[in-house]
């Protein structure tokens, strides 16, 4: 069974880092686009970063950039989420997703929500003094 598994959100103090992990089990991520996501109450869920399958490439959005950095280990089979200069905008439950990639040549990761086909259950970020 595929399986997503976010964890190390919490609270933090703006200008603070976090970072997330993303733990896959039933499939190998290395063959994977892998995004992250947030969403705040009544607003749609948004593409933060992804990084395709074979690490060539990755996507930001404009609100990260320079911030946010993302990583994968194959090894422990995990996708990090490095998060630096946290603001209070930034508090949102985040979500990863992954996406089957082989064959991707030369495609970017994709940040829109429909292109991804197996989804974590999110853990809080919460950016407050």
């Amino acid at each position: 069974q595929v399986q997503l598994v976010e964890s190390g959100g919490g609270l933090v103090q703006p200008g603070g880092s976090l970072r997330l992990s993303c733990a896959a089990s039933g499939f190998t991520l290395n063959y994977y686009a892998i995004g992250w996501f947030r969403q705040v109450p009544g607003k749609e869920r948004e593409g933060v970063i992804c990084i395709s399958s074979s690490d060539v490439s990755t996507s930001y959005a404009d609100s990260v950039k320079g911030r946010f950095t993302i990583s994968r280990d194959n090894a422990k089979n995990t996708v990090y989420l490095q998060m630096n200069s946290l603001k209070p905008e930034d508090t949102a439950v985040y979500y990863c997703a992954a996406v089957l990639a082989r064959g991707w040549i030369g495609r970017r990761c994709p940040l829109t929500t429909y292109e991804y086909t197996s989804w974590g259950q999110g853990t809080q970020v919460t950016v407050s003094s």
